[in-house]
């Protein structure tokens, strides 16, 4: 595999190398929530790698190695020799069409030789959780799902994928990797803390949380942020919750909000909320943080790695970078202190980030660190 990454901020960095260009190539991009601060360097993309896969998302802040870039386009290209490429996109009209849309992505990819899934969605019009039931509902348990939801800062006005070489909202679009020589390494960890009591969900829809302890939910809410409530739903980002759907079991998922309704009193998570469900409240601790994204890194099964040119594709949340502010590039350093050191590393913050689970299957999760390492043995 031939691995090369790219900037464009003002220009390019390096031009990108046209030479990569085929069947067998993917190419990667993360860029501004601002199509017209990206649009001339993702038309160069798309004119310099027209047989390849391009995919990628809108950030709401792009990663290149350990450093944060605001308003850029960050490229990573990898050419592949013994691995098989394959596209799937869907328009997703929304969230309530997230779990089928989510099922015929994984279904168009699905073969003998599949190897794993890599998902991107807009982050605005979906409902996570939903999309990545579909996902699992007709996928062999071991494939490997990553992925994440398109960002856009703390505004939550628009978000986008790239779709036959374009950004376009209302879009989920996935790559599927084939063969037995492209390998694939993951991880995520948290890093928040509890507070407050614990409560129990009431009353939902789908990821539409209404009532807590059968009060109204963003009434509670505001309760618990006080003088920050006034900045719903962006200061709620700082505020995530636990949840717990099975008090038997330890499986505790983190959802975030997406959107308020002050006339339903209900907040809008990126993620469903069942009723019956436990949840607490959550906030951030810098090193908490920090030593959450070097955990992600370390959890990474990297057994069959042997010196390939290997990339890291770090999705972070939108969350995380709120708190940590100018302490953002020490969870990216964090991230790249596990990993072979000349690993190359691109990402971008999210909305959302999927990830599988210790009990198999891909997950949405919020306010984690998540890493998608990927290389390829030659034999």
């Amino acid at each position: 595999m031939t691995l090369e990454y790219y900037i464009f901020k003002n220009g390019w960095d390096n031009i990108p190398d046209s030479a990569l260009d085929s069947s067998q190539t993917l190419v990667l991009v993360f860029g501004s929530s601002d199509i017209g601060k990206i649009s001339e360097p993702l038309e160069y993309i798309k004119n310099s790698f027209k047989n390849s896969v391009i995919i990628g998302a809108s950030s709401a802040g792009e990663i290149l190695m350990d450093e944060l870039e605001e308003d850029s386009l960050v490229v990573a290209v990898l050419k592949f020799v013994n691995t098989t490429v394959r596209l799937s996109t869907e328009y997703i009209e929304s969230a309530e069409d997230s779990f089928l849309v989510g099922q015929n992505i994984s279904s168009s990819l699905s073969d003998n030789d599949l190897k794993a899934i890599f998902v991107l969605s807009d982050g605005l019009n979906v409902n996570g959780s939903r999309l990545t039931s579909g996902i699992n509902s007709t996928l062999d348990p071991d494939t490997i799902v990553t992925g994440g939801l398109g960002g856009d800062c703390d505004r939550f006005e628009s978000t986008w994928v790239v779709i036959d070489g374009e950004a376009k909202s209302n879009y989920v679009t996935a790559v599927g990797l084939y063969g037995e020589n492209i390998h694939i390494g993951h991880g995520f960890k948290g890093g928040w803390d509890k507070f407050g009591i614990q409560r129990v969900v009431t009353r939902s829809h789908n990821n539409i949380l209404y009532e807590l302890d059968n009060q109204p939910a963003l009434d509670i809410y505001k309760k618990y942020l006080g003088d920050k409530a006034k900045e719903l739903p962006a200061s709620g980002l700082l505020f995530p919750l636990e949840l717990q759907e099975d008090i038997n079991s330890d499986k505790k998922t983190v959802r975030t909000i997406l959107a308020i309704d002050e006339k339903e009193r209900s907040i809008t998570f990126a993620g469903d909320i069942p009723e019956g469900s436990s949840v607490s409240l959550m906030k951030a601790n810098h090193d908490r943080l920090i030593d959450g994204a070097f955990n992600a890194s370390k959890s990474v099964n990297l057994d069959d790695y042997n010196n390939e040119p290997l990339l890291c594709i770090a999705i972070s949340c939108i969350g995380r970078k709120l708190v940590l502010k100018q302490r953002v590039e020490d969870e990216l350093e964090a991230t790249l202190q596990n990993l072979p050191s000349d690993t190359k590393q691109i990402g971008f913050y999210s909305y959302g980030e999927i990830s599988p689970i210790t009990s198999g299957g891909c997950d949405l999760h919020n306010q984690t660190m998540t890493l998608t390492l990927l290389w390829e043995s030659e034999s």
